[in-house]
């Protein structure tokens, strides 16, 4: 029987060790199953291990429906995967959201993003109904008053509060600068630990937001790299993900390369080594490839933040 984590066992995750002492972070993203097989994630999940600090799981990513975030995140947990539990105010109610945060402490997990979440009209169950009872600063107001042993309505948790370590989103590519400085205060005044950004392309834009912004705010921010696939995947994104903004010349660079998915992984190498010139970690997508990410770090200078595999059997490309 699986024995559930005292409240007396280390409370710091490996991703807060390693932000608190400044190191560069490394964390990826993976997707949980539709349907009740976890197999695949465990694998993608083993795979990364040894290279990131953290897995985010996703909660109802472009409101799609797959296996509930909090236990995906559980059973990565299990298997030795630090998860990133990534928690949306779309689809539960702030009694909901108590209970799921509660259940992480419960299971050992520790690190957690709140999002607002996207729409229901952007995915599969357009006819679903929408909840955000809370959005993603008043969700990580709730989490640090969890942390302080407090319920929402300011009273006590009687069986002990809880010890997450909240992080969130931030676009530095906002078309709105001023937009983009007031939620990014905000989430900073609500107790946000760290940063994960969306995907970036414009290393300028992101070098201003780390310089006019972020800059003072001792809390790490990752940049979102993103793992093109192809040109035409580069234009699917720009025409379905809202504030893509992947530049042309990189669709043409993709379009004339002989073997696009190389080309994608070793622009994605060359972007980590831009981030690494101006923030404290990246966040790596590659959806459905989740595979490669070890490979495009090695490209980009990276090691292992466990120990070095044998890279003589990376992935087929």
């Amino acid at each position: 029987m699986t024995q559930l984590v005292s409240q007396d066992a280390d409370p710091v995750s490996r991703l807060q060790s390693a932000a608190q002492a400044g190191d560069f972070l490394v964390t990826a993203e993976v997707m949980p199953p539709k349907g009740g097989d976890a197999s695949h994630m465990v694998q993608m999940g083993q795979l990364l291990r040894e290279w990131v600090h953290g897995v985010n799981v996703t909660d109802g990513s472009r409101a799609v429906l797959r296996m509930s975030s909090l236990a995906a995140s559980a059973i990565l947990q299990m298997q030795g995967i630090e998860p990133i539990y990534q928690v949306a105010c779309r689809d539960r109610n702030r009694i909901g959201l108590q209970a799921d945060l509660m259940g992480a402490q419960a299971l050992g997990i520790r690190n957690v993003l709140a999002l607002t979440g996207d729409p229901v009209t952007a995915g599969d169950h357009p006819a679903a109904k929408p909840v955000f009872d809370l959005e993603s600063v008043r969700l990580l107001r709730l989490i640090h008053q969890l942390n302080q042993g407090l319920d929402c309505n300011e009273k006590p948790l009687t069986n002990g509060a809880t010890t997450l370590f909240p992080g969130a989103a931030v676009d530095p590519q906002c078309q709105s600068w001023s937009g983009l400085q007031r939620r990014f205060e905000r989430k900073l005044e609500a107790g946000a630990q760290f940063f994960q950004s969306q995907l970036i392309t414009d290393f300028d834009r992101l070098e201003k937001f780390m310089d006019q912004i972020a800059a003072g705010c001792h809390r790490p921010v990752l940049a979102g790299i993103f793992l093109l696939k192809s040109a035409k995947n580069a234009q699917f994104i720009n025409r379905n993900v809202p504030g893509a903004q992947i530049p042309q010349h990189l669709i043409d660079r993709l379009a004339a390369a002989a073997n696009p998915l190389e080309e994608g992984m070793a622009i994605a190498a060359e972007q980590v080594q831009a981030a690494r010139q101006l923030c404290q970690g990246v966040h790596m997508m590659a959806v459905r490839r989740e595979d490669l990410i070890p490979t495009i770090l090695h490209q980009a200078g990276l090691k292992p933040v466990i120990h070095c595999p044998d890279l003589s059997h990376s992935p087929s490309v």
